[in-house]
């Protein structure tokens, strides 16, 4: 099998720092940001030595900028959903943190606002409801915390308008499939509502941001206990509200 050098591998985007361990850990990153990768994967994509890429996986993951999946593959890890919080602060939490707390206030719901990372979905706002016996958030997801995209309303959001080719990658091995994705395309809004089992539900709305792209997901959650009826399309209106007006404040 032919290699190519790691030179040779980089985008016509990115530019070599001239300091070797970090262009090569930059070249393995890059591999990842399009979803999970075995060892051999890596060392084929990037035209690293095996040893050389066992290494810098190995100190990557404990760095916590790479993790593991179910598979043993290696994938983005939450030290990056952190960064990615604090690159998007500012002007767009400025705008989503109030409208996170009116949509709380108005549905009764845990109200959060994610982004997608490679094959992360990471929460970068969030407005928890108070629990019932006042002992702090109810089902609370802090701001930081990543999760895979193969489930939910929330990765269903941000997967539905994406390219062909991202689709068909990002469908493997999750649990919805391309008819679902094409049916939250057609009413602009996704749910999962489990009322036999009283789990909880979830109902997301697409952000869009410069140029009409889809670049975050509003959720709001109900834990099972608190889920009022037909919870998804009572507040419909006020979700897609929201997003939109937290939209018209993304960042360029």
């Amino acid at each position: 099998m032919t290699t190519t050098s790691p030179e040779k591998a980089l985008s016509a985007e990115q530019t070599l720092s001239g300091v070797g361990v970090l262009d090569k850990a930059s070249l393995l990153l890059g591999v990842l940001e399009a979803g999970p990768a075995s060892l051999t994967r890596l060392v084929a994509d990037t035209g690293l030595k095996r040893p050389t890429a066992h290494r810098l996986v190995l100190a990557l993951e404990r760095l916590r900028l790479l993790a593991r999946d179910k598979h043993g593959r290696f994938i983005l890890g939450p030290r990056l959903g952190l960064m990615a919080v604090q690159a998007c602060q500012d002007r767009l939490l400025t705008v989503a943190n109030p409208v996170l707390s009116e949509l709380r206030d108005l549905t009764g719901a845990n109200a959060r606002l994610y982004r997608r990372r490679g094959n992360l979905r990471i929460c970068v706002a969030a407005a928890p409801a108070p629990s019932y016996d006042s002992t702090g958030p109810y089902d609370s997801v802090p701001v930081g915390a990543a999760f895979p995209m193969n489930a939910g309303p929330t990765s269903q959001v941000l997967l539905a308008w994406e390219e062909p080719e991202v689709l068909h990658e990002m469908l493997r091995g999750s649990r919805f499939t391309a008819a679902t994705l094409s049916s939250v395309r057609r009413q602009g809004w996704a749910q999962s509502i489990d009322i036999r089992k009283r789990e909880g539900a979830e109902v997301a709305a697409p952000v869009y941001g410069p140029g009409g792209r889809v670049v975050a997901a509003l959720s709001a959650y109900w834990p099972g206990g608190r889920m009022p009826n037909n919870a998804g399309r009572m507040h419909v209106s006020e979700l897609v509200d929201a997003a939109v007006r937290i939209g018209r404040g993304f960042p360029e």
